[in-house]
């Protein structure tokens, strides 16, 4: 009964990261979207973290299989957030960059 309920949770664990992180990126307004990449850069990092442990509590294939799975996206869409708000980060550079030489 318990080994089951350790399968079941890991799937919860799994399908809540899920929707939870679709509703904290689905409310974020579109003029928010740059300031607010760094903070939903942390909710990713937490929801590698709990599909971690939900693929480290896996038994069953399946359940290897969807915390892997878990794992894989989460990581990309972590790193993905990363390298966008470093983009982001080098076109407010770059207009500081026009702006001290049109001074000079």
């Amino acid at each position: 009964m318990i080994e089951g309920m350790t399968g079941v949770i890991a799937i919860y664990v799994f399908m809540l990261s899920a929707v939870a992180g679709y509703e904290v990126i689905s409310r974020v307004p579109v003029i928010l979207h740059t300031p607010l990449m760094s903070g939903s850069n942390f909710v990713h990092g937490i929801v590698v973290v709990g599909a971690m442990a939900a693929l480290g509590m896996a038994q069953t294939p399946l359940e290897q299989a969807l915390g892997f799975l878990a794992v894989l996206l989460g990581a990309g869409n972590a790193v993905g957030g990363y390298v966008v708000t470093e983009r982001m980060l080098e076109m407010f550079k770059t207009s500081d960059k026009d702006k001290k030489q049109g001074a000079k």
